[in-house]
């Protein structure tokens, strides 16, 4: 059970994280992943720019230059909440958005694939076995007429010490589910490198 929460994120105000509560188990859960992590909040607020690898923008015109973006990861005991905020960016427009393996580069590919809590093996992942919300961390959102926006997400496993996401991806398009196309975004707009 995650603890509860609030984590200020100075660009929207205060945010309540909230973990999953129920009664202990009879036996453990199996850990998806080997050394699992110990509880860890992270949070990151920047302004987008064309040549800074915290938050850089790669479509001015969905993610202008100026626009802001702030991610909040609070994971533990097996479980992890994230949240996206975003200010700025073109009104009224869905976007996908995805934790992915690498910090944000030059050009948004240098971010790698999603991250996975369990990998496909055939990359890139386009199974909706593999490409789902429960096996990745999607933060899928649409912006209201001022251009801000944010979504929420809480996934069953923990990252661990050796494996993180180390960045979020905000792509032009909202997320695909069906087969041969899940998980897929269109091109990506814009990176916000997190250490998770």
């Amino acid at each position: 059970m995650l603890p509860s929460r609030l984590v200020g994120l100075g660009l929207i105000g205060v945010f309540a994280l909230t973990g999953c509560g129920g009664a202990t188990a009879a036996a453990p859960a199996p850990t998806p992943s080997p050394s699992p992590t110990p509880t860890r909040d992270v949070q990151v607020s920047a302004t987008f720019g064309t040549d800074d690898t915290t938050a850089i923008t790669y479509d001015p015109a969905l993610v202008p230059v100026g626009s802001r973006g702030a991610v909040s990861s609070a994971s533990g005991d097996g479980g992890t909440t994230v949240m996206l905020a975003v200010r700025g960016l073109e009104p009224e427009r869905g976007y996908g958005a995805h934790a992915h393996g690498e910090p944000c580069g030059a050009t948004g590919d240098l971010a790698g694939p999603h991250f996975q809590n369990q990998v496909d093996p055939v990359q890139p992942s386009v199974d909706p076995a593999f490409a789902n919300p429960r096996n990745e961390i999607w933060l899928d959102l649409t912006t209201d007429a001022s251009g801000a926006g944010n979504a929420t997400t809480t996934v069953p496993w923990g990252f661990a010490r050796d494996r993180r996401a180390q960045s979020v991806i905000i792509h032009a398009m909202p997320t695909a589910t069906s087969s041969g196309e899940a998980g897929t975004a269109g091109a990506r707009a814009a990176c916000i490198t997190v250490e998770f």
